[in-house]
């Protein structure tokens, strides 16, 4: 493992410089130059301002339309999602396809920056490297997350923040066991930086620092401006997004040119929005903007990136994010130095903590922010205001909008790991494994004194009340009848279980999973729900309660937990074709019986049916396989294909024998 990190740190490395290269002379042929990208763009006859993003859009849509649609968009949700759904399996083609694709969006004047493509080539190249050498999931993911940060450490000449964002972005763990490779290719991919490019900071600003303690109350204020600009940014860009892909029925290729051509109309009044930006980010770090201008490009640039990325160009997140955090610091800056020149620092100083509010905020990264600004400038005197406005502006970011920018792409894809693991785990779980049949129901017809004696003398808080065909009709609990106990006597023959019953209710379909009961139990304060089969109308076939699930998932997750431990200890053991760990019980490697053959774990109902856990499959020869632990439950066997199970002796022969 360390020497392939290191392996992907130099790869990772040299990727960033030669998609900077490419960038750089894409640019100088478009703008005519190979100077001062900015100065350029201004020399630029307007028509060709307006043309060029167009014909970038005309260049990059087909690529990515018939090439690899991965390489859309900023690049870091795709690898998210090949961790959560794929074990770290990303297309070898991607790696080249983001670079070709990134490099002639932001070359042509896209509003886009270079990092979020460099991520992607970096996890590409790892994943890439880790299906060459076969090594098994869990390892690949790691590997993946070593060409994240070696990246983001190549993009920034960032290390530190590299590693950090492989962990806590793209891995979502910093419990992750295997963190020295990470930390390794990070490293390796800074010094690839350093000696082709020089050992720098990204941008060479002044020193600035708190002036005074009262001054802390303004980073307050700016960490709250900061958290509603990057609820700004999300909402509009995936609201671009969704226009262009939904709305808009032109061919999904013929969209960039369409958002090339909106940039361009854009940068005919703000030309800074066009590129990563960075010569704009240093004027307002040194003081050198008009603090009206700065207040318009903030929302200039949200509008540009957003109809680059919605439209379908290629390029990051990251430049526009510290562009915008610039500006907007450089302004608020501007105010309250204005109005306390004794107590305030310089504007410059609100655009540098700003640019971290923008990250934290748009990101939900707070420490990747916090270390990246630190990291882009090598000051730490300004580190307290930077931690302020970085924590104030994702609290305020999450209140807005529980998603961050990358995984509220995830979730419009149906792709739940807000939760991480509970989500996954739920929806594993079925209500027709867990509900409980004997129900206490209560017919429709009976009358009031036969409803309180079940509901007092019942072991349940809610009792389903059903007709002659066992249709749920309604549900009483303790609380329905409550109000007319005192009357008992008088209305014993006068009301039914009818006239009490709640008729809102809320009920489950017997085949849907864990999560969705729950979500239902949690809108509605709800503590159990009537399982109905959903194809006979509302017919009764039992009850889920709340309790039973939450015990239902400990135990999965306590056997997934012994299961993984188990087959970690059995891939490193390949000699052994049998393990016995406890007296009656046995783990052993066996072929999949015949019947099993084109058939998912699911479907043949493994556990329940035979009693025995599937711990982890082989893929392959047994000198050259490749094996997935813990198996998704969709896996279907094939014949090349052989099974660990863990189980009792006797459930175990009977396997064999089938």
């Amino acid at each position: 493992m360390i020497i392939v990190a290191i392996i992907i740190g130099l790869l990772a490395g040299f990727a960033a410089i030669g998609i900077r290269f490419l960038i750089k002379e894409i640019s100088a042929i478009s703008f005519q130059g190979p100077g001062n990208i900015l100065e350029n763009i201004l020399d630029t006859s307007w028509y060709w301002i307006l043309i060029i993003p167009a014909i970038g859009g005309v260049i990059v849509g087909p690529i990515i339309y018939f090439l690899a649609p991965e390489a859309k968009g900023h690049g870091v949700p795709e690898v998210m999602q090949a961790i959560l759904l794929k074990g770290g399996n990303i297309r070898p083609r991607v790696a080249f396809i983001k670079t070709i694709a990134s490099s002639i969006s932001i070359g042509t004047g896209g509003s886009v920056g270079r990092e979020g493509p460099i991520i992607q080539i970096g996890s590409s190249l790892g994943s890439m490297i880790g299906q060459f050498l076969r090594v098994p999931s869990k390892r690949l993911k790691t590997l993946v997350g070593c060409g994240a940060a070696a990246g983001i450490a190549a993009a920034f000449n960032a290390p530190i923040a590299g590693a950090l964002f492989a962990v806590e972005i793209i891995l979502m763990d910093f419990a992750i066991a295997q963190f020295s490779p990470i930390v390794i290719s990070s490293v390796l991919a800074t010094v690839v930086s350093h000696t082709f490019e020089g050992k720098f900071a990204a941008f060479t600003v002044p020193r600035y620092q708190l002036v005074a303690p009262q001054e802390i109350a303004f980073y307050f204020v700016l960490g709250a401006l900061a958290g509603i600009v990057s609820f700004l940014f999300i909402k509009l860009l995936y609201w671009c997004e969704d226009l262009f892909d939904n709305k808009m029925k032109l061919p999904e290729y013929v969209n960039p040119a369409i958002g090339g051509l909106l940039v361009g109309a854009i940068a005919l009044i703000f030309p800074q929005v066009m590129g990563v930006g960075y010569d704009s980010i240093n004027m307002a770090l040194y003081g050198n903007m008009v603090w009206y201008i700065a207040l318009a490009l903030i929302f200039m640039k949200i509008i540009a990136t957003s109809i680059t990325l919605g439209s379908g160009g290629s390029g990051g997140i990251f430049a526009p994010s510290l562009f915008m955090g610039a500006m907007l610091g450089y302004f608020f800056g501007f105010g309250v130095h204005s109005l306390f020149p004794e107590s305030t620092a310089s504007p410059g100083a609100y655009a540098l903590v700003a640019m971290g509010g923008l990250v934290a905020g748009t990101t939900r990264a707070p420490i990747t922010a916090i270390i990246i600004v630190f990291e882009l400038t090598n000051d730490y005197s300004i580190i307290l205001p930077l931690m302020i406005t970085c924590i104030i502006s994702v609290i305020l970011s999450a209140k807005l909008t529980r998603e961050s920018i990358y995984t509220l792409k995830l979730l419009l894809r149906n792709i739940g790991i807000k939760e991480g693991m509970e989500v996954n785990v739920m929806e594993s779980l079925f209500v027709k494994d867990i509900l409980r049949t004997d129900v206490e129901s209560i017919s429709e017809s009976e009358n009031f004194n036969q409803v309180v004696n079940k509901v007092l003398k019942g072991r349940s808080s809610e009792h389903p009340v059903v007709d002659k065909q066992n249709n749920v009709k309604g549900i009483i609990s303790i609380y329905d009848i409550k109000e007319h106990f005192f009357e008992k006597e008088e209305l014993k023959n006068l009301l039914i279980a009818a006239d009490i019953a709640n008729t809102r209710f809320e009920t489950i379909p017997l085949e849907s999973n864990c999560q969705i009961a729950l979500d239902k139990m949690s809108r509605n304060d709800l503590e159990g729900l009537p399982v109905i089969l959903s194809d006979e109308g509302n017919r009764l076939v039992g009850y889920i309660w709340r309790k039973d699930i939450q015990d239902a998932y400990q135990k999965e997750i306590d056997r997934m937990e012994i299961a993984s431990n188990i087959a970690s200890s059995i891939v490193m053991k390949e000699d052994e074709k049998e393990l016995h760990f406890m007296e009656g019980y046995s783990i052993i490697e066996i072929s999949p019986p015949k019947s099993f053959i084109g058939k998912s774990i699911r479907e043949l109902d493994i556990r329940k049916k035979y009693g025995v856990d599937v711990l982890s499959i082989k893929v392959g020869s047994r000198s050259d396989s490749k094996i997935k632990a813990i198996p998704n439950p969709n896996h279907v066997f094939k014949e090349d294909q052989t099974i660990i199970v863990a189980g009792e002796i006797k459930n175990i022969n009977l396997l064999k024998n089938l």
